[in-house]
């Protein structure tokens, strides 16, 4: 070995700045990148678990468990498995994917429980919380301690997260598991580059897992499971020692992720006789968006028109993470981050955070997801919560860019490099104020879309609530299951469109197969009453603003039919 002069022997090399390894000039071995320890998470899982506790008594007490409506039938299709004349499997039904349901039916049993909408917020709290935790270490491998927890205090306390965690949707889980997915990426990465074979054959099998729940949570969960066993298939082959060793791990992995597609399909073969079912039947978004457009309207805005899709994609996504405009700042910092990780090189696995990006961009042009947000036309709510999926990559890679630009200041500003944490720690405690000042875009979408709905359904539980107790009722249960939550009745009570050959039987003959009927203007039952009124006593009508006339109908003639059980 040479040396360059004598005037270089014995001093010590200098170190160049960096996001990855020890941050040289920043401070001291606590500064340094690595993974986090179980002892350094601790406490971060600690505090997201006092603020969804927190989250959740408030919104409890204001009844916010039960506005969206996709919550009270999450949780319909979690008691139905269990609480229906035909309970099992097939009440999951096809469009919805299971996972999240699955994961109620433990609570849901539970009628208070099921009622006030705990049944679903109990899941969702827990993955929040995981959510949190997995933030925290992703970050930790990408910059130092200090803003790796920046970064997950930004995702813990928004607000419109913090709402979503104390209902049935499913934001929270699917956010949990997409973090936890791309860390297990990253972390078996670094594996396979270090040969450590025994632990990327651990990773292959828990990253196979999440696939599955990811396939099984929301359909983005398809895109992302696929790219990762792209990005890791990549790195197995350009290190095919590792992979050999790996063989049988990476046939595991590689077959529980096609096995979550696969049998989706065949559920939807075997209960509703067509594999896409959930793509094109009665319930897909495509069938919804046609059923719910005015005749002689247009599409909606971004319809075909992927350069609006991204406008209004991007757009929410800013509402959802930040208040007033300072969205455009978040996203600002979040691209510079996205471009220094690029040109850099660092922790490339984490791009996957930015997948949403695309998959909604295309859904909105060409897969009849509309979303409407009040700052741009027509300045309405719907779906607003899609944007949601891009918090963890604003979180991560705006305080990447964040990190990067404190080292900057340091070496030119050294009192404004040490004022730039606590000032980005007050700007987003003063952020999460100013969201809940102005009330959080998701929560007001709840409340907005809400108001017809919860009070016509309160009124018709009323209604439920004075018949006699056990007394079978049919009823077209899809559209207003809240009623049948809110009056606490159990669904296997209920003639509903969930037993196909029961329901059948009785729309030909509603007077034979309950003693009570109650139709809904425009539903099944309606049309069966209409062209089968025998028997049916007309009791009350119930008609409030904004929603279709119900009418309840008694029965003289059950109970004396052939095989009518009462």
């Amino acid at each position: 070995m040479t040396t360059r002069g004598r005037k270089d022997v014995g001093r010590p090399a200098r170190t160049r700045p960096s996001l990855l390894g020890t941050a040289a000039g920043v401070g001291g071995a606590g500064d340094e990148v690595r993974p986090a320890t179980r002892e350094e998470t601790f406490p971060v899982a600690m505090g997201a678990l006092v603020l969804g506790i927190f989250s959740l008594l408030m919104c409890l007490r204001r009844d916010y468990l039960l506005l969206y409506g996709d919550a009270v039938a999450h949780l319909g299709i979690a008691r139905r498995i269990v609480d229906s004349r035909n309970p099992g499997l097939v009440q999951l039904g096809g469009v919805w994917l299971p996972l999240p349901h699955l994961l109620m039916v433990p609570f849901v049993q539970n009628m208070e429980w099921w009622r006030n909408g705990l049944a679903g917020a109990w899941p969702s709290l827990v993955f929040y919380i995981l959510g949190v935790a997995g933030i925290y270490r992703l970050a930790r491998r990408m910059m130092v301690p200090r803003w790796a927890f920046a970064a997950a205090a930004f995702y813990a306390l928004n607000p419109n997260l913090l709402y979503l965690s104390t209902t049935a949707m499913t934001e929270p889980l699917f956010l949990a598991i997409v973090i936890w997915m791309v860390l297990l990426t990253m972390e078996c990465g670094a594996a396979i580059r270090a040969a450590e074979t025994a632990l990327v054959q651990r990773r292959l099998i828990f990253i196979a897992l999440l696939i599955v729940a990811a396939v099984f949570t929301r359909y983005d969960g398809w895109v992302l499971g696929a790219a990762v066993w792209c990005v890791l298939t990549w790195q197995l082959w350009q290190r095919r020692e590792v992979w050999r060793e790996v063989s049988t791990a990476f046939v595991v992995f590689t077959l529980l992720a096609v096995a979550g597609p696969v049998s989706w399909f065949a559920y939807n073969q075997h209960f509703f006789h067509d594999w896409l079912d959930f793509m094109r039947g009665p319930y897909s978004a495509a069938a919804i968006d046609k059923r719910t457009t005015p005749p002689g309207a247009g599409h909606y805005r971004g319809w075909h028109n992927p350069a609006w899709a991204l406008v209004l994609y991007t757009r929410t996504s800013q509402v959802d993470a930040a208040a007033w405009e300072l969205g455009f700042g978040v996203m600002a910092a979040a691209i510079a981050g996205l471009v220094l990780a690029v040109r850099r090189r660092i922790a490339l696995s984490a791009l996957l955070l930015w997948l949403p990006l695309p998959f909604y961009v295309y859904s909105v042009a060409y897969g009849s997801v509309p979303i409407f947000i009040p700052q741009l036309w027509p300045h309405s709510y719907y779906n607003s919560r899609y944007g949601m999926e891009m918090l963890p990559a604003l979180a991560v890679f705006g305080f990447l860019a964040v990190a990067w630009g404190e080292q900057w200041l340091r070496g030119r500003q050294p009192l404004a490099g040490r004022l730039l944490r606590p000032v980005v720690l007050l700007l987003i405690v003063l952020n999460t104020i100013a969201m809940m000042y102005r009330v959080p875009l998701v929560l007001k979408e709840a409340q907005v879309n809400s108001v017809t709905r919860v009070a016509f359904e309160k009124a018709l539980a009323q209604i439920i609530e004075g018949l006699p107790p056990g007394s079978p009722i049919l009823m077209y249960n899809s559209n207003f299951v809240g009623a049948l939550q809110d009056a606490g009745i159990p669904l296997r009570q209920t003639v509903n469109e969930e037993d196909r050959d029961s329901w059948q039987a009785a729309l030909k003959a509603p007077a034979q197969h309950a003693a009570f009927v109650i139709a809904i203007a425009g539903d099944a039952v309606s049309k069966a009453v209409e062209e089968h009124p025998e028997g049916l006593t007309e009791m009350t009508i119930l008609c409030t603003t904004g929603q279709p006339c119900a009418r309840v109908y008694q029965s003289t003639e059950f109970g004396s039919a052939p095989g009518a059980h009462p």
